[in-house]
């Protein structure tokens, strides 16, 4: 019998610039092992500088693609990205809590690099009231880990503080990325409600990284879906966006994707 790969779905918006959103995420579950699936929730006019425009689609057409989705595949996880607005929170959480997802990875997207919003300010309270508690893992910057929590966030004792105001949101784990923090950079805190991780790595100075929190839930989802404890599935995900980011792309006029295939030979 032909060896069947997980099926991971992600949910998420386009990237004409094909560096984040759902493009980014396809190519990072490829390459974690799995094969991708989509819900495309908005379309982006984007690139490496800017994001021009955005479309959100109708609910209908959201939800016509997960039902889809379920209807047809054996999905082992589901990874959700910019989801732009409350109706679209809502309605996503409603299509996997009625599918009993238990690997849900969130990525509660809110801005991206060039500074233009992904998510609604009403949209923010939708997230933390109907989606969180579904997840298995939060997977947020600092950034965003603030707006989750309302924690101002300089240092990891505040991120530990952050951590546990959006663990009691009602996910059972949060891993708070540290690329932003202004001391111990590349330093990410993972949260299970009980103990935490600190997950230090190597901070690579770079431009080109343009998609590495899209690619970061990406690859965690992939490899939950192959059956690895969140801790593995997350050391797992921050060692390939390392190699990501190091082999980044000088592609474009300004932050530059990284190499979701840096392993492959040129």
């Amino acid at each position: 019998m032909a060896h069947q790969l997980k099926q991971v779905l992600t949910i998420a918006g386009s990237d004409s610039g094909g560096g984040a959103g759902i493009q980014a995420d396809i190519k990072a579950l490829s390459a974690n092992g799995v094969f991708a699936m989509s819900a495309i929730t908005a379309i982006t006019a984007q690139n490496t500088e800017e994001v021009t425009e955005v479309f959100e689609l109708p609910l209908r057409i959201v939800a016509a693609q997960i039902d889809a989705i379920f209807d047809d595949f054996d999905v082992a996880a589901v990874k959700t990205g910019m989801l732009s607005s409350a109706a679209v929170v809502e309605l996503v959480a409603k299509r996997l809590g009625s599918q009993h997802v238990t690997k849900l990875v969130v990525d509660p997207v809110m801005i991206s690099k060039s500074g233009h919003a992904l998510l609604q300010p009403d949209a923010v309270e939708a997230v933390k009231m109907h989606l969180i508690p579904l997840a298995l893992l939060v997977t947020p910057n600092v950034h965003e880990a603030q707006q989750l929590s309302g924690v101002e966030i300089h240092s990891l004792p505040d991120a530990r503080r952050a951590a546990k105001a959006i663990h009691a949101l009602g996910c059972r784990h949060v891993v708070i990325k540290g690329g932003h923090l202004a001391s111990d950079r590349a330093t990410d805190l993972l949260y299970d409600g009980r103990f935490f991780n600190v997950l230090k790595g190597e901070f690579i100075d770079s431009p080109h990284t343009h998609g590495t929190g899209c690619t970061f839930a990406s690859a965690v989802a992939a490899h939950l879906a192959r059956e690895r404890p969140v801790l593995d599935a997350v050391q797992a995900a921050k060692a390939y966006v390392t190699e990501a980011i190091r082999h980044g792309l000088a592609i474009g006029h300004g932050h530059g994707p990284t190499d979701h295939f840096y392993f492959l030979e040129r």
